[in-house]
C-alpha cells in the first residue's frame, strides 16, 4: 500500500510540471515610442562608452510599471539617462498561453560614438 502512494505521488508530480510548460511571449519594446537616450555631457567629455541591460516590467497595457538596471556599463551617468530614456517607451505586451500577462523583459543599450 505504502509503495503505490509513493508511486501516484511521483506520476502527479510529472503530471504537474508537463502542465508547468507554457507559451510564454516576452514584452516588445515599440522602437516608434522611444526617443534614443541623450548622452550625458560628462560622459560625452570623458568618452566613457559600454552596454547597460535594463529590466522592465511591462504591464497588460504596454507601460513600464518598474525599471532596474540589471548590469552596467560602467558608467552611473550612462546607466541612469538610459534608464530614465527608455522608460518612457511603450512595450506590446508579453503573454502567457495566449493571455496578455504583466512581465519582465530586459533590453541592453549600447552607448557609443
Amino acid at each position: 500500500m505504502q509503495i503505490r502512494i509513493l508511486v501516484a505521488s511521483v506520476v502527479l508530480a510529472f503530471s504537474s510540471l508537463g502542465n508547468a510548460v507554457a507559451a510564454v511571449n516576452q514584452p516588445v519594446m515599440d522602437n516608434k515610442s522611444c526617443e534614443a537616450p541623450k548622452y550625458p555631457k560628462a560622459s560625452l567629455m570623458n568618452e566613457e562608452t559600454g552596454t547597460v541591460t535594463l529590466g522592465f516590467l511591462v504591464s497588460v497595457d504596454g507601460k513600464v510599471v518598474d525599471s532596474k538596471i540589471e548590469s552596467t556599463s560602467g558608467s552611473k551617468s550612462l546607466d541612469k539617462a538610459a534608464l530614465a530614456a527608455l522608460s518612457l517607451c511603450k512595450f506590446k505586451p508579453g503573454s502567457k498561453d495566449g493571455k496578455v500577462e504583466q512581465m519582465w523583459t530586459k533590453v541592453d543599450f549600447v552607448w557609443k560614438f
